[in-house]
Parts: structure tokens; C-alpha cells; sequence
């Protein structure tokens, strides 16, 4: 399970199998118990969520936007697309 970053104590992070085929690129997010996951492609938005307020989600999806490079590149380069 590739990390990323971690923000606040939220890890950020992809599985290793995103399925088959591949999924769009996207990331996990998890701190305890709460997750959520969210689509990189074709742009920044919510996925699904447990546990995690508006208000959270609103500050993680901003994160996200700021380090979205950071990401796809992370994506790319560990699934060699």
C-alpha cells in the first residue's frame, strides 16, 4: 500500500491492485477508522466516504487539489503509466 503524504495524521495512500483494468487514478484517505476516497481524474471529487465530516472532506479534497501532481505522479510511476 503505497503511502503518499500524511496531513493532520490522514494518511494518504493507493493499493497496491486497483483493480482489473486499472482504475482512473484516485486516493485514499484513512485516519482510524474514517476513510474516503477520491478521483484524481478527470478532476478532483469524492468517491465515497465513512465517517468523515463535510467539513473534513471539504479541507482533505482542498489537500488533494494543492498536491494532485504529487499524486498522479506517485500513481504513475508505481503502476508504470
Amino acid at each position: 500500500m503505497p503511502k503518499v503524504f500524511v496531513y493532520k495524521g490522514y494518511k494518504f495512500f493507493f493499493y497496491a491492485n486497483e483493480g482489473m483494468p486499472l482504475e482512473q487514478c484516485h486516493i485514499h484517505v484513512r485516519k482510524g477508522e474514517s476513510n474516503a476516497k477520491f478521483w484524481i481524474e478527470p478532476e478532483v471529487m469524492i468517491a465515497s466516504s465513512y465517517s468523515i465530516s463535510g467539513k473534513e472532506l471539504n479541507e482533505i479534497r482542498k489537500i488533494i487539489i494543492e498536491n494532485q501532481e504529487l499524486i498522479r505522479k506517485a500513481w504513475h510511476d508505481f503502476f508504470k503509466h
